[in-house]
């Protein structure tokens, strides 16, 4: 693993790194924020995915979520959104290929070589990333925004018993039934829908729920509320009765000044669920 780069912040360190993925067969680029409490003992984690046409360095340079890491002694780890390089699929089009990966194993070509980011984030990255730092395994909660709170909902509830919460901004809560998700799934994943439920946050909570805290944040000004579809999950949401807040903040849009506005929130929330 390469050390891309290291700086102080807030006590800790804001680390940016590079390593060989087996499963997405390229160079993946990755940041970690740790506490200052990780030079003496691991900490808890939080997974932060990024949104459509984001790297690892959006959330990182813009969320604001390192102060309020640090204040609570977790570490955010900050994932690329899809394998990236020579030789890797890409589309004209924003919301499909390199910066879309949509958190995904992708099955059909010509994406299937390196689309892989499912096993990325839930087993490879992981993997690396407790072998590597002082990082609780133990005690891990996730979050995102957009197409990154889709991913978070999704893993959150197929891996039971990994995540102790998990929260998102402005998610993709039922892909199925909108553009930013039928067009990526029928690319990545083939005509097959039965293939796709797996990965719909609506879908999953009908089906099984979350064995934890929710907390969802989305502006009433979003400009891409048709494609989120907020209420189709907060309706699930109240016929399972799960456990889970679903805010709708006046005023606000899509935007990190969004997500940075209510980032002391979802830090909170998750360092509640992480020191339980």
């Amino acid at each position: 693993m390469e050390t891309v780069s290291e700086n102080r912040c807030f006590g800790g360190v804001q680390g940016v790194y590079r390593h060989r993925s087996v499963a997405c067969e390229c160079d993946m680029t990755f940041g970690l924020f740790l506490p200052q409490e990780a030079e003496h003992a691991s900490v808890p984690v939080i997974w932060y995915l990024s949104g459509l046409t984001c790297t690892h360095e959006n959330a990182m340079t813009k969320a604001g979520l390192q102060q309020w890491a640090a204040a609570e002694g977790v570490a955010v780890v900050f994932p690329d959104t899809s394998p990236r390089g020579e030789g890797v699929a890409d589309d004209p089009a924003f919301d499909l290929g390199q910066g879309a990966g949509f958190y995904v194993n992708a099955t059909e070509a010509p994406w299937a070589a390196h689309y892989q980011m499912w096993d990325y984030v839930a087993d490879e990255l992981p993997r690396i990333v407790t072998g590597s730092f002082a990082i609780d395994e133990a005690r891990q909660s996730i979050m995102g925004h957009s197409m990154g709170g889709h991913g978070a909902l999704t893993l959150a509830m197929n891996l039971p018993g990994r995540y102790a919460s998990v929260s998102a901004f402005s998610p993709i809560c039922n892909p199925m039934k909108t553009d930013w998700g039928r067009k990526q799934f029928a690319a990545y994943l083939g005509a097959d829908e039965s293939r796709w439920a797996r990965h719909d946050a609506t879908t999953l909570i009908e089906a099984a729920g979350f064995d934890g805290p929710i907390l969802i944040d989305t502006g009433t000004d979003d400009p891409f509320a048709e494609h989120l579809r907020t209420e189709a999950l907060a309706e699930a949401i109240a016929r399972r009765r799960q456990q889970a807040t679903v805010r709708l903040q006046k005023g606000y849009d899509h935007s990190y000044f969004f997500v940075s506005t209510f980032a002391e929130d979802h830090m909170a929330f998750h360092a509640e669920a992480l020191f339980a």
